[in-house]
């Protein structure tokens, strides 16, 4: 029996991947086949009515778009990580609190001018989630919004985001 309370299938996990970080696990609302559905349908009124496309990046992304994409009747765009995809190829280097990062999409999956919602499972301090919207800018697409299940608020996300669409379906401290 669903909870109403989808926060209830994310799981805390202190000190992971390193010390100081709280990792949010969203495995307990993926198995749970009527916790998910709730979870995708309750991202369902954030996508505009004229999306052509659903993107989602690496790798839980993937998870959450590709449900999305399918409830939708939409085709799913997968964002990836640098090197995991066979050319050709564009991609975007990023910066992050530790370091850079990299990614990808195939080259010919997006038309310029496409509608594409991007989706990820958790919305923290927000670069990937811009890199990820930059890229599918540089592209030709127009981002039409940004859902995430979570946000941890107090991180910055959001305001990295700052004049794009941006939806939660769940929220919570960091």
């Amino acid at each position: 029996m669903l909870h109403t309370d989808l926060s209830t299938y994310v799981r805390d996990v202190p000190d992971y991947p390193s010390a100081g970080i709280l990792f949010k696990d969203i495995t307990g609302l993926l198995v749970d086949p009527a916790a998910f559905a709730a979870a995708i349908d309750a991202l369902v009124p954030f996508v505009p009515a004229e999306t052509d496309l659903i993107s989602g990046m690496e790798a839980r992304g993937f998870i959450v778009g590709a449900a999305l994409s399918s409830r939708l009747g939409k085709g799913f765009v997968p964002i990836r990580k640098a090197g995991k995809l066979p050319p050709p190829t564009r991609s975007l280097t990023y910066s992050l609190e530790y370091g850079e990062a990299s990614v990808e999409i195939r080259e010919g999956t997006v038309d310029a001018g496409a509608r594409v919602m991007l989706v990820d499972d958790v919305l923290a301090t927000g670069g990937t989630a811009a890199a990820g919207a930059e890229l599918l800018e540089m592209l030709g697409a127009e981002v039409v919004g940004l859902g995430f299940l979570l946000e941890i608020s107090g991180l910055g996300g959001r305001e990295r985001l700052l004049g794009r669409t941006v939806s939660t379906v769940l929220a919570t401290a960091s």
